[in-house]
C-alpha cells in the first residue's frame, strides 16, 4: 500500500505527463517535465517523502558518475522497451520519472514508440540516442531493457538465445560508452509472460513453466553480470558507467497488467535499484519507501556500492563441497527371507525386488547435480541422484534409497539413472514430474502401474515393491491463490485417490508416504542478502511461501495450512484404510515433519544444502534425505524420527535379529487411531480462563497507563448493529431482527465466561462487580450499551451524549472516580451505503464525526480508556455464501455498495479504497497526539480487524457458522471470537498488536496480564521513552514507531496522508487540463471530469 500511495501521489504531481504517456507514447521524443509552478510543491513533497540531506540539499553538478545524486539527473531515457509489453513498460518508466522529479522537477523522459516507426534493434536505438545527445553535458540515466520473453525458456535454443542477447547488449553498450557522456546506464532484464503459441515446447507440462521461466531469467541475469564484471572499460571513465539491476522486472502474468499497484511496485523496484545500497541492507518491503541517506547519498554504481566480496566469499563457503556423497552401510545381515514372504509385515530389505516413485521436482531431482552457481542447471532433472529412486553409480559415491537396497539385493530394479524427463529411458519407474501437485498423483500412478505391468524385468504379481510418494510442496506454494482447491482436505483427498489406486491394483507392495516437510523455514534463505539467493525467482516458483511479511496474517495462514497438510496425511494413514490384506500397506514416513535449515557456525543458513535457486535441494541434502528415509523405514510405527538434524550427520540404521523387517503398523504393534470421532455439537462458545494475576492495584490508580484489568469498574460501548448483537443467536429469518445484546462481543454480560465469551465476562474474572454490561435481548437491560442498529458515524456524537448522561445519572457508579472502559466500533453502514451518498459518507466526514465524538469524551469523561476498533475489510464478505433465504435475499440489500459491484469493477476498486481510507483516517486521528494531554484518559486502536480474512473451514471454504442468517452480521460464535481478539489486543503493546484474527474459537486462547506488565497497554506504557507514536503500517502485524533520524525509509501512514493531499492537487490539475481541452475542442467536460474522479 505504501508503494501504491507514493506512486499515485507522484503520478498526480506529474499528471499531464502521465496522461500524455497513456494517450500516446511519443512518436519521437516523449518528454515529461513538471512546470516551474510545480517545482516548489514537488520539493515540499520530496522533503516529506525523503528527508533532505543537509550537505547535499543544493548539490553542484558532480564531476564523477560515481558521485551523482538524484537531484542532478536531468533526463531519463529508455532503450529496448519490449514491444509485447510496451504500454506497461511505458507506464512504469513514467512513474519512475515522477519519482525522480521529486528531486529535480525539470527531469525529462524519452523513449521510442516502436508502433510509429519500423522496429529497430537495440544497437540502432543506442546509436540514435548517442547521436542526438552526444553534446549534452547534463547527467542522464539510461534504462537499457533486455526483454526475456522473445524466446521460450524450455527451448533447446535457450542457452544460445541468452548468448545472443548478451552480445546485443554488449554492442549497444559499446556505442553508448564511446559517444554518450555524463550517463549512468542501468541494464534491466524485463520479463512479462510469453504467449502460448510461442512456447509449444512446454507441451502438457504447464506446471513446470514457472521453474523453466525462473531459471532462464537467472541465466540471462548471470550472463549479463559476467559481461559487466569482465568489461572494465564500462567503469573506467568518470562520466560513464554501467550497472546491472540486481533483479529482473517481472510483470505478474497472473494479474491484470492494468493494475496500478503492480506497475507502481515495479517502478519502486527500479527506483530502489538505482540507489546506492547500504552494506548488509535488507530487502525493501512494501512498508517502506527507500530514500538516499547521509551515508549513502549517491546513485548506485559498481564503484560506490558496497563490495560484493563478502557475498562471494560466503557463497563459496556454503557452496556444495566436492566431497563423496557415498555412505557406509554397517549392516552385517543382508540376507533375504528363507522363502519369499507372503506378508508385507514380514518383509526384509533383501526381499525387495522393485523400487518406484512418484512426486514432484524433489523426486525428479531438479538441479541436484549442479556443481556451480548456474541456475539453468536447476531445470535439469538428475534422476539418477534422486534420494528415493536414483540409481547412479553405487552407495560408495551416491547415497539413495535404491543404492542402499542394492547392498541387500544387487538385482534390484526400477531405479532411475542419468538425466532426463519422466519419459526418458533412464527414468524407468521414477514417474515424478517437476511442478506436480496432489491432483497429478492419480495420473502418475496410472502411468507407473502400466509400466510395471508391461516391463519384462518385473514380475508384477510376485515381486515385492517399495513405492515412495512425496507430494504437496507445490500445493502449498500456490495455496494462497486458491485456498479451496489447495485446502488440506482436498489435497489429501487427491492423495487418497492415488493411494486407493495402488491399493486396488498393485500386489505385494509397501508404499512410503513421506509427510510434507515444514516449508516455512525456507524463508530464512531469503532474509539475508549475503546469501545472494534469487528471492525474485523463488517468488515465481513458490509465491505463497516467500511473499508473506513476517508476523502477517498471510504468514500465519501459511503455517496453519502447512500443519493441516501434515495432520491430514497422518489421519489418512491412521485410518487403517490400507491395511485390509497382507500383501499391501502404506506407511507414513515423518522425518521431514519438523525440518529446520542447517546453519553454519556463524548462524547463517548453509546454502550448500540447496541448488542455485535456494529452493530445491542439492545432492548433499538428497544424501541425508535418503539416509533419513531408510532409517524411518526401519523404525517402528508410532516411534519414528520426525525431526532430523542434518548438520549432525545421520548414521544408517540396520535391521536387527529381533526386528529384521521393514516396519509396518502391524509388526510395530501399532493400533490405528481410526477415523476421528464425530465431535459432539457445541453447546456454547465460552472460553477457559487461566490467568493468575487478577488482583487490582494496591490503590486506585491515577494514571490510565497504570491501569490493571481489575481496576475497571464500568464498561460501555457505542456502535451499530454488530455491537447491538443484531441476529447473533438467530436460527431463522424471524429471529434476525432480534438484538441479542447479552452476547455482544464488547459489552454483553449473559451468563459467565465458561458459556458466553464477551469482554465483560472476561473482566468479571478480575472484578465480579463490574457495571454497565448489557443482558438478554432488546432494550430492557441494555446497561451502557448505547449502540443503535443501522447507525453511521454521524450518529456517534449523539450516542456519546446519551452514554455520558446515563453514566452521570446512574447511582451505582461514581462518575468522577470509577475507571471506565469504553469500546467504539462503527463504520460498516457508512461503507455499505457509501455509493449512495459519497458526499456525506466520505472519509473526511468520517474523520470529522469521529473527532467530534472523541473530543466530547476527552473534555467531559474522567478516568477512561477508550478502545477504537478499526473497520474490518468488508470485501471478504463477498465470499460468504450459504444456501438459505437469508443469504440469498438479504445479504446484498444490507451492504449493496460492497456486494453488488462486479469483480474488478471500478466501483469495487473505489469502495475498497474508501475502506482503507476509513482505517487510515482513524489511525491519523488517534495517533496524532490530540488525546495525549490527560493522564487519566487514553485512546487506543485495537487493530485485530484491520487485516482480518474471512474464516475458513477444513475444506478451505468460508465457515458460515460465524455469520447470522443474513450472511452479514456475526453469529454468537463470531461474537465470541471477536471478544477474545479484542481482549488479546488490549494486552498487546502498541506497536506489537495483532492486526488480524484467526477465527479459531479455541477455548484456551485468552491472554493474561503478566507480572512484568500487569497493565492494559496504552501508547505511553508501550513506549515509555516516547511521547508520540506513529500510525500502524498496512501490511505488517505491528505498529512501528518512526524515529527522527530514519532518513532511509518512510512509514506507510505518511504515504497515505500524502496520497490524499496528492489527490486534491491532482484533481485540481486534472480539472485545469480538462478545462483547457474543452475550450479547444468542446468535448464533454462533464463526463471527463466525472470519469477522472473515479480513477484514483
Amino acid at each position: 500500500m505504501a508503494r501504491s500511495a507514493l506512486l499515485i501521489l507522484a503520478s498526480l504531481l506529474g499528471l499531464c505527463a502521465a496522461m500524455s504517456d497513456i494517450d500516446h507514447v511519443g512518436s519521437d521524443l516523449h518528454k515529461s517535465g513538471l512546470a516551474a509552478a510545480k517545482s516548489k510543491t514537488a520539493g515540499s513533497y520530496m522533503s516529506m517523502l525523503c528527508p533532505p540531506i543537509p550537505a547535499l540539499s543544493r548539490p553542484s553538478s558532480s564531476a564523477s558518475v560515481h558521485k551523482i545524486t538524484a537531484a542532478e539527473v536531468s533526463g531519463l531515457y529508455a532503450l529496448g522497451i519490449p514491444p509485447s509489453h510496451r504500454n506497461e513498460a511505458s507506464r512504469v518508466i513514467s512513474r519512475l520519472a515522477e519519482l525522480l522529479s521529486m528531486f529535480n522537477p525539470a527531469v525529462t523522459i524519452q523513449h521510442v514508440d516502436q508502433t510509429s516507426v519500423p522496429p529497430r534493434s537495440l544497437l540502432q536505438e543506442a546509436e540514435e540516442l548517442s547521436l542526438s545527445h552526444q553534446q549534452m553535458s547534463d547527467w542522464k540515466i539510461v534504462l537499457l531493457f533486455v526483454p526475456a520473453d522473445l524466446t521460450c525458456a524450455c527451448s533447446h535454443q535457450a542457452a544460445a538465445n541468452v548468448k545472443t542477447a548478451v552480445q546485443e547488449v554488449d554492442a549497444a553498450l559499446q556505442v553508448l560508452q564511446n559517444r554518450l557522456h555524463h550517463a549512468l546506464v542501468h541494464v534491466v532484464v524485463w520479463s512479462g509472460y510469453p504467449r502460448e503459441e510461442k512456447c509449444k515446447c512446454m507441451g502438457d507440462k504447464v506446471r513446470s513453466q514457472g521453474l523453466q521461466r525462473a531459471a532462464f531469467l537467472k541465466a540471462l541475469q548471470d550472463s549479463l553480470s559476467h559481461l559487466l564484471r569482465n568489461s572494465v572499460w564500462y567503469h573506467k571513465d568518470d562520466d560513464f558507467t554501467v550497472v546491472l539491476q540486481s533483479s529482473p522486472v517481472i510483470l505478474d502474468f497472473s494479474s491484470d497488467s492494468e493494475n496500478l499497484s503492480d506497475l507502481n511496485q515495479l517502478a519502486v523496484q527500479l527506483w530502489t535499484n538505482l540507489l546506492q545500497p547500504a552494506a548488509g541492507q535488507a530487502e525493501v518491503t512494501d512498508d517502506t519507501f527507500p530514500c538516499p541517506t547521509q551515508e549513502h547519498p549517491f546513485l548506485r554504481t559498481e564503484i560506490n556500492s558496497p563490495s560484493e566480496r563478502e557475498q562471494e566469499v560466503y557463497r563459496k563457503a556454503s557452496a556444495p563441497a566436492e566431497l563423496s556423497m557415498g555412505t557406509e552401510v554397517p549392516c552385517t545381515d543382508r540376507s533375504p527371507s528363507p522363502t519369499p514372504p507372503t506378508s508385507v509385515h514380514e518383509l526384509r530389505p533383501a526381499d525387495i525386488k522393485v523400487v518406484a516413485a512418484v512426486g514432484d521436482s524433489l523426486t525428479a531431482a531438479n538441479g541436484v547435480g549442479a556443481k556451480n552457481d548456474n541456475l539453468l542447471l536447476v531445470i535439469t532433472e538428475y534422476r539418477g541422484l534422486s534420494w528415493s529412486i536414483g540409481g547412479d553409480e553405487n552407495i560408495t559415491t551416491v547415497t539413495t534409497l535404491p543404492n542402499i537396497l542394492r547392498e541387500f539385493n544387487p538385482s534390484l530394479t526400477g531405479f532411475s539413472e542419468g538425466v532426463g524427463s519422466e519419459d526418458s529411458p533412464g527414468a524407468f519407474l521414477n514417474q515424478a514430474v517437476p511442478g506436480a501437485v496432489s491432483g497429478d498423483m492419480v495420473q502418475q500412478v496410472r502411468t507407473l502401474v502400466d509400466i510395471m505391468k508391461n516391463d519384462s524385468r518385473i514380475d508384477f504379481h510376485n515381486d515385492w515393491k517399495v513405492i515412495t510418494m512425496f507430494i504437496g510442496g507445490n500445493d502449498i506454494c500456490d495455496f494462497c491463490t486458491d485456498s479451496i482447491l489447495a485446502s488440506p482436505s482436498n489435497v489429501v483427498s487427491r492423495i487418497r485417490q492415488a493411494l486407493d489406486l495402488l491399493h486396488n491394483e498393485v500386489p505385494r507392495a509397501i508404499v512410503n508416504l513421506v509427510e510434507l516437510f515444514n516449508i516455512v523455514p525456507l524463508r530464512d534463505l531469503h532474509k539475508n542478502k549475503l546469501l545472494n539467493c534469487p528471492t525474485w525467482l523463488v517468488r515465481l516458483v513458490c509465491p505463497c511461501v516467500v511473499k508473506p511479511i513476517e508476523g502477517s496474517s498471510e504468514l500465519q495462514w501459511l503455517i496453519d495450512f502447512n500443519r493441516a497438510y501434515q495432520l491430514a496425511m497422518r489421519e489418512l494413514i491412521d485410518s487403517g484404510r490400507y491395511d485390509t490384506h497382507n500383501n499391501f500397506t502404506v506407511v507414513l514416513q515423518p522425518f521431514f515433519r519438523e525440518m529446520s535449515i542447517p546453519t553454519l557456525e556463524d548462524g547463517r543458513p548453509d546454502r550448500s544444502y540447496f541448488t542455485p535457486d535456494c529452493f530445491h535441494l542439492s545432492q548433499k541434502a538428497h544424501t541425508l534425505m535418503a539416509r533419513s528415509l531408510w532409517n524411518n523405514m526401519l523404525e517402528p510405527v508410532g516411534n519414528k524420527t520426525f525431526r532430523e538434524d542434518f548438520t549432525a550427520g545421520i548414521e544408517l540404521k540396520c535391521p536387527s535379529k529381533t526386528n529384521p523387517f521393514l516396519r509396518t503398523a502391524l509388526n510395530s504393534n501399532y493400533t490405528f487411531l481410526g477415523p476421528l470421532p464425530t465431535l459432539p455439537p457445541v453447546n456454547n462458545w465460552g472460553s477457559d480462563f487461566s490467568c493468575a494475576h487478577t488482583a487490582p492495584s494496591n490503590s486506585v490508580p491515577i494514571s490510565v497507563h497504570r491501569l490493571r484489568p481489575a481496576d475497571i469498574k464500568v464498561v460501555a460501548a457505542l456502535g451499530d448493529s454488530i455491537t447491538a448483537g443484531f441476529g447473533a443467536k438467530a436460527n431463522n429469518l424471524l429471529q434476525l431482527k432480534t438484538e441479542y445484546r447479552g452476547v455482544s462481543w464488547s459489552i454483553g454480560g449473559d451468563h459467565t465466561l465458561e458459556t458466553v465469551t464477551t469482554l465483560p465476562n472476561i473482566l468479571k474474572k478480575f472484578n465480579p462487580d463490574i457495571k454497565g454490561m448489557s443482558k438478554g435481548t432488546g432494550k430492557k437491560q441494555t446497561g451502557f450499551n448505547v449502540a443503535v442498529s443501522g447507525a453511521k458515524i454521524a450518529g456517534i456524537p449523539e450516542q456519546v451524549r446519551r452514554l455520558i448522561d446515563a453514566m452521570r445519572n446512574d447511582s451505582t457508579i461514581d462518575f468522577q472516580n470509577d475507571w471506565k472502559l469504553v469500546t467504539l466500533f462503527i463504520g460498516g453502514n457508512d461503507l455499505c451505503q457509501y455509493c449512495n451518498d459519497r458526499a456525506s459518507l466520505s472519509p473526511q466526514n468520517y474523520s470529522h464525526h469521529m473527532r467530534t465524538s472523541l473530543d466530547i469524551f476527552y473534555k467531559e469523561v474522567p478516568r477512561t480508556i477508550l478502545s477504537i476498533l478499526e473497520i474490518l475489510e468488508i470485501e471478504g464478505l463477498r465470499r460468504v455464501k450459504r444456501d438459505s433465504l437469508g443469504c440469498t435475499l438479504l445479504q446484498k440489500q444490507v451492504c449493496p455498495c460492497f456486494l453488488l459491484p462486479g469483480e474488478d469493477s471500478p466501483e469495487l476498486a473505489e469502495i475498497k479504497r474508501i475502506n482503507r481510507d476509513f482505517q487510515i483516517e482513524t489511525e491519523n486521528l488517534v495517533y496524532g497526539g490530540r488525546y495525549d494531554g490527560r493522564e487519566d484518559f487514553a485512546v487506543v486502536i485495537q487493530p485485530f480487524f484491520k487485516n482480518t480474512v474471512v474464516p475458513l473451514n477444513t475444506e478451505g471454504r468460508v465457515d458460515t457458522t460465524y455469520f447470522s442468517e443474513d450472511c452479514f452480521h456475526f453469529s454468537e460464535r463470531g461474537h465470541a471470537d471477536m471478544a477474545a481478539a479484542l481482549w488479546n489486543n488490549m494486552l498487546e503493546p502498541v506497536g506489537k498488536k495483532q492486526m488480524y484474527n484467526n477465527f479459531t474459537n479455541a477455548r484456551n486462547i485468552l491472554k493474561c496480564p503478566t507480572e512484568e506488565h500487569p497493565y492494559i497497554f496504552t501508547k505511553a506504557n508501550s513506549f515509555p521513552s516516547s511521547t508520540t507514536t506513529t500510525a500502524p503500517t498496512t501490511h505488517t502485524t505491528s505498529v512501528q514507531p518512526s524515529t527522527a533520524d530514519c532518513l532511509g525509509s518512510v512509514p506507510v501512514w505518511l504515504a497515505a496522508v500524502l496520497a490524499v493531499i496528492g489527490l486534491l492537487i491532482g484533481g485540481a490539475a486534472t480539472w485545469l487540463l480538462l478545462f483547457c481541452r474543452d475550450k479547444r475542442g468542446k468535448k464533454m467536460m462533464t463526463s471527463a471530469v466525472e470519469m477522472n474522479g473515479t480513477v484514483f
